[in-house]
């Protein structure tokens, strides 16, 4: 398939029941236990998971958080935050968050769909992940007070089989302790662990089905 028929498939496959929950366990590494139930104070979030193509290769954008000693300082994570209440939905929410973070243009954002929520628990954030396609490499402006920068990550590498490890991390938000928990490790030794990691995990089950 080219990229507009691999897209197109996509597109159509994210309106079908998702691998929910235990698509996203396969990578799961909390810091901290989550709850049978989705706290009524939960903070309402959403992130963008955007393809694109570069140098013949659908690529899916990443960001590394500045260090700035908050819950998930430091950490790779895709562009995301919290419900505002002048956002339409939710899915405002991940374009806007995108382009203030990153300079993403949301009109350049073709959203494809949704994957399935996760609750975070040491943020206390629900976050709605959204998938987009932009038709190019985006250019890139950096809110350098919560971005350090971003990764273009090759798709096809990202889900080889041997991307997936078991590997000890400190979180900012416990640093007096140390897990082991499973994670993506790009060839630079970059490490994708936490939410960010249960959310390629299930957008992976469903690529696997059809790319």
């Amino acid at each position: 398939m080219n990229f507009t028929e691999k897209i197109e498939w996509l597109r159509n496959r994210l309106q079908q029941p998702l691998p929910g929950r235990p698509a996203q366990e396969r990578m799961m590494g909390r810091v901290v236990n989550s709850p049978q139930k989705v706290p009524d104070d939960a903070r309402p979030s959403a992130v963008l998971c955007l393809l694109f193509p570069m140098n013949e290769e659908l690529h899916l954008l990443l960001m590394k958080r500045r260090e700035d000693k908050t819950a998930h300082s430091g950490q790779v994570s895709f562009p995301g935050g919290s419900y505002d209440s002048t956002d339409a939905d939710l899915k405002a929410t991940a374009l806007r968050e995108a382009q203030e973070e990153l300079g993403i243009i949301s009109g350049e954002v073709d959203l494809l769909g949704a994957l399935t929520p996760l609750y975070i628990p040491v943020s206390n954030f629900n976050v709605y992940p959204f998938v987009g396609y932009a038709k190019n490499r985006p250019e890139y402006n950096l809110s350098h007070n919560e971005v350090a920068y971003t990764l273009e990550v090759p798709l096809a590498n990202l889900l080889q089989a041997d991307r997936k490890i078991v590997t000890e991390v400190i979180s900012p938000a416990r640093p007096d302790i140390i897990r082991n928990v499973n994670a993506y490790k790009l060839e630079d030794g970059t490490i994708i662990w936490g939410a960010t990691a249960m959310i390629i995990s299930e957008l992976e089950i469903i690529l696997e089905a059809g790319f």
